[in-house]
């Protein structure tokens, strides 16, 4: 006997085309939207063009053969040329102050950097007596005017006979540098971890050793920081400068600026040109740091 079983099929809607039903495009976590993209690259269009707008005023400026051109700018145009460059070129002492401005500023940067490192290292991983009160002692060093060191050090330096030395002026500097790039360079030590040190005293190094060995490699990024501070504070210093070097041949650039000027003229458009000159030196320097720069800026911030 057979039995036959009957199915009945059910009816199912089919599943609607993916071409006629809309996705919603769901927007990820953190992800702007275009009016915000929009937005943000304007806004940083415009301030790129407010920073560079100086630069640019200053260059043009330096084209133009008169010491009033600033006073009408248009007329730039129809007399540009190069006759003020070759004019500090030939007619100044720009290339003594070059030489004396990178004696200065190489020698504060090289001292200023191995005093900070060592200073801010030994703070970072050795508990001698006293050496958070060394630290708040640094900073109390920055507290004081230049008006009122400018007279001490000029007494101090006579004594030492090193008025219109270059070493007297980059100890000065060194005096206002190492302080600063100390903190910093002991905020980024903090960030390297302590087994580093343990490791290289088991490997039979001395604490000199472990530091120039293992901890500097390590302190790049901080090291390109605390540099580009010194070279920067070293190359555009103007009252210990005009103050302590009384040649004329041992000029700074700040302070080889200032022979543009007197009490009754400003030969504007030959300081425009020097200016313009003075920013490439420290344009070299940026770009052979600038590789650690942003990096040591943003990692001694925090610690572990």
């Amino acid at each position: 006997m057979s039995t036959t079983t009957a199915q009945t099929s059910v009816a199912m809607p089919e599943p609607a085309s993916e071409a006629t039903t809309p996705r919603r495009r769901v927007r990820r976590r953190g992800q702007r939207g275009p009016l915000a993209a929009v937005a943000s690259h304007g806004l940083l269009t415009v301030a790129s063009l407010i920073a560079f707008f100086p630069v640019a005023w200053l260059i043009f400026l330096s084209l133009g053969p008169d010491k009033d051109d600033y006073l009408h700018p248009g007329h730039i145009w129809h007399t540009m040329s190069l006759a003020n460059y070759s004019f500090v070129l030939e007619h100044t002492g720009f290339f003594d102050w070059l030489k004396t401005s990178l004696i200065v500023t190489l020698g504060t940067t090289f001292i200023g950097v191995l005093l900070a490192a060592t200073s801010g290292y030994a703070v970072s991983r050795m508990r001698f007596p006293g050496y958070r009160k060394f630290m708040w002692l640094l900073l109390l060093t920055q507290m004081f005017p230049i008006a009122v060191l400018i007279v001490p050090m000029y007494q101090i330096l006579s004594d030492l006979r090193l008025i219109d030395t270059y070493l007297g002026l980059i100890l000065v500097y060194c005096t206002t540098v190492v302080p600063y790039s100390a903190w910093l360079l002991k905020g980024y030590f903090d960030t390297i971890p302590f087994e580093i040190d343990e490791a290289g005293r088991v490997d039979g190094l001395s604490p000199f050793g472990t530091f120039f060995r293992l901890i500097l490699p390590l302190a790049k990024p901080g090291l390109a920081v605390a540099a580009f501070y010194n070279f920067l504070t070293a190359f555009g210093e103007v009252a210990f400068a005009s103050t302590f070097m009384l040649s004329e041949d041992k000029y700074t650039f700040a302070v080889g600026l200032q022979s543009f000027v007197s009490e009754h003229d400003a030969q504007r458009n030959l300081m425009a040109a020097t200016a313009v000159l003075i920013a490439i030196p420290v344009s070299v320097f940026f770009y052979i740091v600038q590789k650690n720069l942003v990096t040591g800026l943003t990692a001694g911030g925090t610690k572990g």
